[in-house]
């Protein structure tokens, strides 16, 4: 099972990456975040690889990276330990219980179970390595 049949709105993913999205393996992680609302967790990270048709228009601004926002709403217990600058982190997303998501590193780790996880946002950007 691919990781977005997990979300409740893999469209985008699935349009963007004709419906062969890349596994979430060494993803750049960028921000972790917890709301109050929902409870909800958020992940922020790069996808680790581009998409071989990109839209248009991130072919016009010379995107090279695609970023992804996860949000896990309705969350039942989560546990992190460890974090820091430049982490590049193997996710994995299953569907026993709920959504539970798995993000480790050296340094590292997040585990969280929720109810549903979707999509918050996608977008694009230059990234100068």
């Amino acid at each position: 099972m691919q990781w977005t049949e997990l979300l409740n709105n893999p469209e985008a993913i699935n349009a963007t990456y004709r419906r062969d999205p890349p596994d979430l393996r060494g993803v750049r992680m960028h921000e972790v975040s917890l709301q109050v609302e929902g409870p909800a967790l958020k992940l922020r990270f790069d996808l680790p690889a581009y998409p071989d048709r990109p839209p248009i228009k991130w072919l016009t601004q010379k995107y090279n990276t695609v970023q992804v926002e996860l949000s896990f709403s309705g969350l039942k217990s989560i546990s992190l330990s460890g974090f820091g600058s430049g982490i590049s982190a193997d996710v994995f997303l299953t569907g026993e219980g709920g959504v539970n998501v798995r993000a480790t590193s050296p340094g590292f780790r997040l585990q969280a179970n929720a109810t549903t996880a979707f999509v918050s946002k996608m977008s694009a950007y230059a990234n100068e390595w």
